[in-house]
């Protein structure tokens, strides 16, 4: 069997860790989708945020509301885009349950309209 890779948020440098409370931390995105893009990470290794647990859905906020207030202080965006990849068919990368925490910019693409539905092609109803 191929050695797995250790799991990229487990064990965090505690220099990397920008705000935490008990459950979660937040961290700058090494590969950022616009200037600012944070992430919220639980300690607990889990897949996605469908397997938290109530406490730590409870806290969630606590941090996103905190990883808000750096990005905010230090390159004030005009908007944001929150929330999570559930699998890898969805985009998850890491899986380690982890929420992005987007800043947008005015002029940062040509239309904003539908917000992360654009990246999902159109359906028939």
């Amino acid at each position: 069997m191929p050695d797995t890779p250790p799991c990229p948020f487990c064990s965090p440098d505690p220099k990397v860790i920008k705000a935490r409370n008990e459950l979660w931390y937040a961290r700058w995105d090494r590969f950022p989708a616009s200037k600012g893009h944070m992430l919220v990470i639980p300690f607990r290794h889990v897949q996605d945020c469908f397997d938290t647990t109530p406490e730590e859905k409870r806290s969630l906020f606590e941090l996103i509301d905190a990883a808000k207030k750096i990005i905010d202080e230090k390159h004030s965006p005009d908007g944001y885009n929150v929330g999570f990849n559930a699998g890898r068919v969805a985009g998850q990368g890491v899986m380690h349950c982890h929420v992005h925490v987007i800043p947008r910019y005015h002029g940062d693409t040509d239309n904003p309209h539908g917000g992360v539905r654009g990246v999902v092609r159109k359906w028939e109803h």
